[in-house]
């Protein structure tokens, strides 16, 4: 690949913000103007363009740009031929089918008016279970379409199901699609592509995980490791007195307390937890 890497990064809505500042704990340069629609990172040699989240796909899938950051729902409602390489687990959605009482299978949508933000998607999950329905496409408010007489079920972003309920709809059928923020990419296998889902795997993980530090008696290592394990073993070092050693090991954010009870209990002391800035896993 002659030229900087060219990433396309949402410009705005719910993926932008956490995307941006990813890229930005990953090393990257940030955009300083907000109305700027390219930033050039010339210390690394990639070039960012701020883009619609739902044109990243087309505009990756072209060739245009080669790599970007948008929501696996976008990716497959565009049919852009672009592969899902990574997820970056934020921006979690689950797309789900919904319409009055009496629609119980998505066997029940065939001949059947659905309305939803997300057509491709729709369209193709559909022909996956053999069944031919009209989609109605709207770019929002979707869960009044049944009641407005626009279709006669919906297919949308679900989260408590609160609001479709509101409208007199339930939830029926599988899951269409579980979404997340992922990278995307017509052409993967570059050296630049690989540093840079290095780096944003290496975000994933400092948020993910911590690191625990503590004392323990000798006697009691297996035992420990058996509390953190870590990623693949502990890091045990002497200490003056033999009878005790240090041990590290990364342990999940959301676990470090439960384990810190454990430790204490089991006999060890001095325990510390330190945020994890940056990794290379």
């Amino acid at each position: 690949m002659s030229g900087p890497l060219r990433v396309a990064v949402p410009n705005k809505g719910t993926l932008s913000e956490t995307a941006v500042s990813m890229l930005v704990e990953a090393g990257y340069a940030g955009r300083r103007d907000p109305r700027a629609l390219t930033v050039p990172d010339p210390r690394n040699g990639v070039e960012f363009f701020y883009l619609r989240p739902r044109d990243i796909a087309t505009y990756v899938g072209s060739g245009a740009l080669d790599v970007g950051i948008t929501g696996r729902d976008l990716l497959v409602d565009s049919g852009a031929e672009s592969l899902e390489i990574q997820a970056l687990g934020f921006g979690h959605s689950t797309f789900r089918f919904a319409g009055p009482s009496g629609l119980d299978a998505v066997s029940d949508l065939q001949g059947k008016r659905v309305a939803t933000s997300y057509p491709g998607l729709v369209r193709s999950f559909l022909a996956t279970h053999g069944v031919e329905a009209e989609i109605v496409g709207l770019d929002g408010a979707v869960e009044s379409a049944v009641k407005l007489g626009v279709a006669d079920a919906v297919a949308d972003v679900v989260s408590t199901g609160a609001t479709l309920k509101a409208q007199g709809l339930e939830i029926f059928g599988p899951v269409i699609l579980e979404s997340e923020a992922v990278l995307i990419s017509a052409q993967p296998n570059t050296a630049g592509i690989s540093v840079l889902k290095r780096r944003l795997h290496g975000v994933w993980v400092a948020a993910q995980y911590v690191l625990m530090d503590y004392d323990l008696p000798t006697a009691l290592i297996e035992a420990a490791s058996k509390i953190t394990p870590g990623l693949e073993s502990p890091t045990v070092s002497p200490l003056r007195d033999p009878e005790w050693v240090a041990v590290r090991a990364m342990v999940l954010r959301d676990d470090a307390n439960h384990v810190m009870d454990e430790l204490y209990d089991l006999g060890a002391r001095a325990i510390l937890v330190s945020a994890i800035h940056a990794a290379r896993i």
